[in-house]
């Protein structure tokens, strides 16, 4: 997200910390797939970002006005160091993980490190 905003003259987002929301993550390969909405938990960051930034995080999970895709934009409370903070989220329908991996923990980064050090 930093290099995105840097490649389009923006605002670079603050990290404000951690926080967990309610869904299952999946593995599509090179990056993660949400559903919301079930018992598990997803950890992520948390980011105040500059509103020039959305349409550029847009661009980049391929979420166009009127069209269908893979993900979605929606905008979710979260709780993150004694505070709530409205979020954009960009989860998945849960027709789109078919066979995938779910990831246990619903961590993506710990997830991704143990899986690629278990590739090579």
């Amino acid at each position: 997200m930093t290099v995105a905003a840097a490649r389009h003259g923006v605002e670079a987002p603050a990290y404000v910390g951690t926080a967990t929301l309610s869904g299952w993550l999946y593995d599509f390969g090179s990056y993660p797939g949400m559903v919301l909405g079930v018992p598990e938990r997803v950890t992520g960051d948390v980011y105040r970002i500059p509103a020039a930034l959305v349409p550029i995080l847009d661009e980049i999970e391929a979420v166009y006005p009127g069209e269908a895709g893979l993900f979605v934009r929606e905008m979710h409370d979260v709780s993150c160091g004694g505070a709530t903070y409205r979020c954009i989220v960009y989860p998945v329908d849960a027709s789109a993980v078919g066979e995938l991996p779910q990831i246990s923990g619903g961590d993506w980064v710990t997830y991704r490190r143990a899986r690629d050090t278990n590739v090579a």
